[in-house]
Protein backbone atom coordinates (compact mmCIF):
# COMPACT_ATOMS: atom_id res chain seq x y z
CA UNK A 1 0.00 0.00 0.00
CA UNK A 2 2.71 2.48 0.95
CA UNK A 3 4.54 2.00 -2.33
CA UNK A 4 1.35 2.56 -4.32
CA UNK A 5 0.51 5.74 -2.39
CA UNK A 6 4.01 7.18 -2.74
CA UNK A 7 3.98 6.35 -6.44
CA UNK A 8 0.66 8.17 -6.85
CA UNK A 9 2.06 11.23 -5.05
CA UNK A 10 5.25 11.21 -7.18
CA UNK A 11 3.31 10.78 -10.43
CA UNK A 12 0.91 13.59 -9.51
CA UNK A 13 3.85 15.83 -8.70
CA UNK A 14 5.48 15.10 -12.08
CA UNK A 15 2.18 15.75 -13.88
CA UNK A 16 1.83 19.08 -12.11
CA UNK A 17 5.43 19.95 -12.93
CA UNK A 18 4.63 19.38 -16.59
CA UNK A 19 1.84 21.93 -16.29
CA UNK A 20 3.37 24.70 -14.17
CA UNK A 21 6.55 25.94 -12.51
CA UNK A 22 7.87 24.18 -9.42
CA UNK A 23 7.40 27.27 -7.26
CA UNK A 24 3.67 27.38 -8.16
CA UNK A 25 2.88 23.86 -6.93
CA UNK A 26 1.41 23.42 -3.47
CA UNK A 27 0.91 20.41 -1.24
CA UNK A 28 -2.80 20.92 -1.75
CA UNK A 29 -2.37 20.64 -5.54
CA UNK A 30 -0.50 17.37 -5.10
CA UNK A 31 -2.94 15.86 -2.60
CA UNK A 32 -5.94 16.74 -4.77
CA UNK A 33 -4.33 15.28 -7.87
CA UNK A 34 -3.18 12.11 -6.15
CA UNK A 35 -6.41 11.80 -4.13
CA UNK A 36 -4.66 11.49 -0.78
CA UNK A 37 -5.08 13.54 2.37
CA UNK A 38 -2.61 16.18 3.56
CA UNK A 39 -1.82 13.91 6.49
CA UNK A 40 -0.95 11.10 4.11
CA UNK A 41 1.32 13.43 2.13
CA UNK A 42 3.08 14.54 5.31
CA UNK A 43 3.36 10.96 6.50
CA UNK A 44 5.68 10.33 3.54
CA UNK A 45 7.22 13.75 2.90
CA UNK A 46 8.26 16.65 5.07
CA UNK A 47 7.50 19.10 2.25
CA UNK A 48 7.51 19.47 -1.53
CA UNK A 49 11.30 19.68 -1.58
CA UNK A 50 11.56 16.30 0.13
CA UNK A 51 9.15 14.95 -2.50
CA UNK A 52 11.30 16.37 -5.31
CA UNK A 53 14.39 14.85 -3.71
CA UNK A 54 12.59 11.49 -3.48
CA UNK A 55 11.58 11.64 -7.14
CA UNK A 56 15.20 12.13 -8.14
CA UNK A 57 16.59 9.58 -5.68
CA UNK A 58 14.07 7.01 -6.94
CA UNK A 59 15.14 7.74 -10.51
CA UNK A 60 18.83 7.49 -9.56
CA UNK A 61 18.13 4.05 -8.08
CA UNK A 62 16.29 3.05 -11.25
CA UNK A 63 19.16 4.22 -13.46
CA UNK A 64 21.74 2.54 -11.22
CA UNK A 65 19.97 -0.81 -11.42
CA UNK A 66 19.76 -0.54 -15.21
CA UNK A 67 23.42 0.39 -15.61
CA UNK A 68 25.08 -2.05 -17.91
CA UNK A 69 28.25 -2.38 -19.87
CA UNK A 70 28.18 0.41 -22.41
CA UNK A 71 29.87 0.32 -25.78
CA UNK A 72 30.20 4.10 -25.93
CA UNK A 73 30.30 7.07 -23.59
CA UNK A 74 27.51 8.60 -25.69
CA UNK A 75 25.15 5.69 -24.94
CA UNK A 76 26.04 5.89 -21.25
CA UNK A 77 25.18 9.60 -21.22
CA UNK A 78 21.92 9.13 -23.10
CA UNK A 79 20.80 6.33 -20.78
CA UNK A 80 21.64 8.47 -17.76
CA UNK A 81 19.59 11.36 -19.09
CA UNK A 82 16.60 9.33 -20.31
CA UNK A 83 14.40 10.57 -17.44
CA UNK A 84 15.25 14.19 -18.27
CA UNK A 85 14.41 13.72 -21.94
CA UNK A 86 11.14 11.91 -21.12
CA UNK A 87 10.02 14.64 -18.69
CA UNK A 88 11.22 17.78 -20.44
CA UNK A 89 8.58 20.22 -19.20
CA UNK A 90 8.76 18.99 -15.61
CA UNK A 91 12.56 19.08 -15.63
CA UNK A 92 12.61 22.53 -17.19
CA UNK A 93 10.22 23.81 -14.51
CA UNK A 94 12.58 22.54 -11.82
CA UNK A 95 15.55 24.01 -13.66
CA UNK A 96 13.82 27.40 -13.76
CA UNK A 97 12.98 27.25 -10.04
CA UNK A 98 14.96 28.26 -7.03
CA UNK A 99 15.66 24.55 -6.45
CA UNK A 100 17.78 23.91 -9.52
CA UNK A 101 20.41 22.33 -7.29
CA UNK A 102 18.18 19.24 -6.86
CA UNK A 103 18.22 18.72 -10.59
CA UNK A 104 21.94 19.35 -10.98
CA UNK A 105 22.74 16.91 -8.17
CA UNK A 106 20.52 14.26 -9.79
CA UNK A 107 22.11 14.86 -13.19
CA UNK A 108 25.62 14.58 -11.76
CA UNK A 109 24.88 11.34 -9.89
CA UNK A 110 23.19 9.54 -12.78
CA UNK A 111 25.80 10.55 -15.32
CA UNK A 112 28.62 9.55 -12.97
CA UNK A 113 27.02 6.15 -12.41
CA UNK A 114 26.76 5.53 -16.15
CA UNK A 115 30.27 6.84 -16.85
CA UNK A 116 31.76 4.63 -14.13
CA UNK A 117 30.17 1.65 -15.83
CA UNK A 118 31.53 2.71 -19.21
CA UNK A 119 35.07 3.43 -18.00
CA UNK A 120 35.18 0.15 -16.05
CA UNK A 121 34.23 -1.63 -19.26
CA UNK A 122 36.96 0.17 -21.18
CA UNK A 123 39.49 -0.74 -18.47
CA UNK A 124 38.87 -4.49 -18.83
CA UNK A 125 42.10 -6.33 -19.50
CA UNK A 126 44.23 -3.42 -18.31
CA UNK A 127 46.00 -3.14 -14.98
CA UNK A 128 44.68 0.31 -14.06
CA UNK A 129 44.34 1.48 -10.45
CA UNK A 130 40.72 1.98 -9.43
CA UNK A 131 41.43 5.58 -8.42
CA UNK A 132 42.46 6.35 -12.02
CA UNK A 133 39.30 4.71 -13.38
CA UNK A 134 37.19 6.78 -10.98
CA UNK A 135 39.10 9.98 -11.80
CA UNK A 136 38.54 9.51 -15.52
CA UNK A 137 34.85 8.71 -15.03
CA UNK A 138 34.46 11.79 -12.82
CA UNK A 139 36.13 13.97 -15.44
CA UNK A 140 33.79 12.81 -18.20
CA UNK A 141 30.77 12.99 -15.90
CA UNK A 142 31.62 16.58 -14.94
CA UNK A 143 32.03 17.61 -18.57
CA UNK A 144 28.83 15.88 -19.66
CA UNK A 145 26.91 17.24 -16.69
CA UNK A 146 28.03 20.73 -17.66
CA UNK A 147 26.90 20.19 -21.24
CA UNK A 148 23.59 18.81 -20.02
CA UNK A 149 23.01 21.78 -17.73
CA UNK A 150 23.87 24.13 -20.61
CA UNK A 151 21.31 22.28 -22.75
CA UNK A 152 18.72 22.76 -19.98
CA UNK A 153 19.60 26.44 -19.75
CA UNK A 154 19.05 26.86 -23.47
CA UNK A 155 15.50 25.59 -23.06
CA UNK A 156 16.27 21.98 -24.03
CA UNK A 157 16.21 22.90 -27.69
CA UNK A 158 17.17 20.06 -29.96
CA UNK A 159 18.25 16.64 -28.86
CA UNK A 160 21.29 15.78 -26.74
CA UNK A 161 22.50 13.55 -29.56
CA UNK A 162 23.30 16.70 -31.55
CA UNK A 163 25.97 17.99 -29.18
CA UNK A 164 27.23 14.45 -28.63
CA UNK A 165 27.75 14.01 -32.37
CA UNK A 166 29.88 17.15 -32.42
CA UNK A 167 32.10 15.73 -29.68
CA UNK A 168 32.24 12.15 -30.92
CA UNK A 169 34.74 12.80 -33.69
CA UNK A 170 37.15 14.40 -31.25
CA UNK A 171 36.69 12.20 -28.18
CA UNK A 172 36.05 8.67 -29.40
CA UNK A 173 38.87 6.41 -28.26
CA UNK A 174 40.25 8.87 -25.71
CA UNK A 175 38.99 6.95 -22.68
CA UNK A 176 40.75 3.74 -23.74
CA UNK A 177 43.92 5.67 -24.62
CA UNK A 178 43.94 7.37 -21.21
CA UNK A 179 43.47 4.02 -19.48
CA UNK A 180 46.28 2.44 -21.52
CA UNK A 181 48.60 5.30 -20.47
CA UNK A 182 47.57 4.79 -16.84
CA UNK A 183 48.24 1.04 -17.13
CA UNK A 184 51.68 1.71 -18.65
CA UNK A 185 52.50 4.07 -15.76
CA UNK A 186 51.73 1.39 -13.16
CA UNK A 187 54.22 -1.10 -14.64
Amino acid sequence: MATHTQKAIRESFLELLSERPFDKITVRDITERSEVSRNTFYYYYQDIYALAEDVFETEIETVSTKVKKYDSWQRAFLDATEFVAANRKAIFHIYESSHRNLLERYYRKTILSAMLSYVHGEAEGLDVPERKVVALARFYAAALTGLGVDWLGEGMKGEPEAFLDDLSDMLDGNVRQALERAAAETK
